[in-house]
């Protein structure tokens, strides 16, 4: 049943959704639910989604104005929010509720700073007005937009993602986003749209840049992990230095892309760290390429990692430090985030001392 409701009508997440709030109602041993009635007059601005009765006893009685939206993003819920200020002016002894199948945390922030109530088919609640006081948060969405983030987070989608993280002081114009990422125009609409329902991104007359770069980096590690890439482990009899020299002098003698990440390309940033594998992505690994380099595949004991990466985008803003290639620093801050301990350790410094200042 949960899983099926992100693929309802937009009645039947209404009707879910005031099923939901009277029951939450019914709690409340003073209060007095007197059902609730769903609009059928098309959305105009003209009525809420549903009015319930509220009966507090001793003669108080309250109006409770409903909006309902599909998905509970942002942008959406503060749509719904200045559609219930409106009824509330010209009502004083009313109060508004918003409700989808899940309201993120972000939402339900924007809902308490505007003193609106939310509610969501996932468990959450925050119902505040005279004595009623119910608030219940922290269930996680088990409604997940799983389309919304596969394309957000597509091979395709993550190319327009890197060149945005890695600018963040750059104002896009779709076309030329599109050049830089190497996708189409269609695609950076489509980006453009998911970031601003999660309100992520602020527009001007010269473009749209993103307005919460650190919101899109953690979502998007939460959504990666190395191992999408070709992952091959081998052993050097060669130093690290040495080693990291031999492939990238191979790798430009046959061009073939080739940038360090991991601890190798964080090392490039910050000489401070430390590490003892390489680990570097490559556009391609010919038959006689690792004996000409050099390397052993072994099943442990590794010193290099070399990965064929899910999409050419991860060698998107390459930069060269002592004539090595390495990724950006977004690339690199993703491929930490995916190794627990030294590694997760190893992004956080990267997050502070690179990415974070230049936000």
């Amino acid at each position: 049943m949960l899983k099926m409701v992100v693929l309802m009508k937009t009645e039947t997440i209404e009707k879910e959704i005031l099923k939901a709030l009277l029951g939450t109602l019914k709690d409340v041993p003073f209060l007095t639910a007197r059902g609730g009635k769903i609009t059928t007059a098309p959305r105009k601005g003209i009525r809420p989604d549903a009015v319930i009765e509220a009966d507090l006893g001793k003669n108080k009685k309250r109006k409770l104005f409903v909006e309902v939206r599909s998905i509970g993003q942002p942008r959406l819920i503060r749509e719904a929010i200045n559609q219930l200020l409106r009824f509330i002016i010209k009502q004083p002894d009313s109060y508004g509720i918003v409700g989808a199948p899940y309201i993120s945390p972000a939402a339900a922030e924007i809902c308490k700073e505007d003193g609106i109530g939310y509610l969501d088919l996932a468990g959450n609640c925050r119902l505040v007005f005279d004595t009623v006081y119910i608030v219940r948060e922290g269930a996680k969405n088990p409604f997940a937009q799983r389309r919304d983030l596969r394309s957000l987070y597509s091979p395709r989608g993550t190319r327009i993602l890197r060149v945005m993280l890695n600018n963040p002081r750059i104002d896009w114009k779709t076309q030329a986003l599109a050049d830089r990422a190497k996708v189409s125009v269609g695609q950076v609409a489509n980006i453009k749209k998911l970031l601003k329902d999660k309100e992520w991104t602020i527009e001007s007359n010269d473009g749209f840049r993103l307005k919460k770069p650190a919101d899109l980096l953690a979502e998007w590690s939460e959504n990666y992990s190395f191992r999408k890439n070709e992952v091959r482990d081998f052993y050097s009899m060669a130093s690290i230095a040495s080693v990291e020299q031999i492939i990238s002098k191979a790798c430009a003698e046959r061009d073939i892309q080739f940038g360090l990440t991991g601890l190798s390309g964080s090392a490039r940033l910050q000489p401070g760290i430390r590490y003892q594998r390489t680990m570097a992505f490559l556009s391609d690994i010919p038959g006689d390429f690792i004996e000409t380099v050099g390397l052993k595949d072994v099943a442990s004991g590794a010193n290099v990692s070399l990965m064929i990466p899910y999409d050419i985008g991860v060698f998107a803003e390459l930069h060269n430090y002592d004539f090595i290639p390495v990724v950006s620093p977004v690339q690199i801050y993703l491929d930490l985030k995916s190794f627990k301990g030294r590694g997760e350790e190893a992004a956080q410094i990267i997050f502070d001392k690179v990415l974070a200042p230049s936000w």
